[in-house]
């Protein structure tokens, strides 16, 4: 699989998302406002089946994380609740909320240090294969958390994540991921280290509306199956909040 070309690519996205588009070239925000017209708009979106209003061409290499997580029409198309810093900078900002709970007590030894695990940008090979597995399955059951994502749905995402170069194998694990029970023991079962963890469960924050009853209970699921701390927790949303 290419997993690992996949979520650059998306984390690209989301960083020319929440500057407007001027970073990777493409406007994740414009693109998702524009589909939040031809859904219906507003926080209404657009009843029943939903995705038949869709411009494909302007989507297509562009907009895989868009149709991920703007999937719910009106509140994550509008681009209210997509937090792009948080999915474009997941490592650094999950690395960051381990050393802003480290405020205050003695320096972690090197052997410490090393135990919490290396950051997705700087992994290579099959580790950031494995990582990138890890965070877009992470992405796509969060984006699930809500049981809103149909069957036209499923099938943009899976031509966006075509359009992105996806692979055979990494096309065919997408759809798996699609219709997956969603299992959040099983999902933090993949976690190799304590900051794959917490990388895991800062992507999630970034795609969920933690306001949303369904999604909030899926986010709280995910970090007792993580094994985060209460204070872990509070301190990654608070990271992904403040990355926008």
């Amino acid at each position: 699989m290419n997993a690992s070309k996949i979520l650059q690519q998306l984390m690209q996205q989301a960083g020319g998302g929440q500057k407007g588009g001027s970073g990777s070239g493409v406007d994740v925000k414009g693109m998702l406002e524009g589909l939040s017209k031809q859904f219906g708009g507003g926080s209404q979106g657009a009843k029943g089946g939903g995705s038949g209003g869709v411009d494909m061409k302007s989507l297509l290499g562009g907009g895989a994380m868009g149709m991920l997580v703007g999937s719910k029409r009106g509140r994550k198309l509008g681009g209210k609740a997509l937090k792009y810093g948080a999915i474009a900078g997941v490592g650094v900002l999950a690395w960051k909320a381990w050393q802003s709970s480290q405020a205050g007590k003695s320096s972690p030894s090197e052997s410490q240090t090393s135990a919490e695990g290396e950051r997705v940008e700087v992994l290579n090979g099959e580790y950031q294969e494995r990582r990138s597995l890890e965070l877009l399955q992470a992405m796509i059951m969060a984006a699930r958390a809500d049981g809103h994502i149909d069957k036209q749905e499923q099938a943009l995402i899976a031509e966006q994540i075509d359009a992105l170069g996806a692979d055979n194998e990494m096309h065919q694990w997408v759809e798996q991921q699609l219709n997956a029970p969603l299992n959040a023991k099983a999902l933090a079962q993949q976690a190799d280290s304590p900051q794959a963890a917490r990388e895991m469960y800062l992507i999630s924050v970034a795609v969920i509306d933690e306001q949303n009853p369904m999604e909030r209970a899926w986010l709280d699921q995910l970090a007792s199956a993580l094994t985060l701390t209460p204070d872990m927790a509070r301190e990654l949303e608070h990271q992904a909040q403040q990355a926008g």
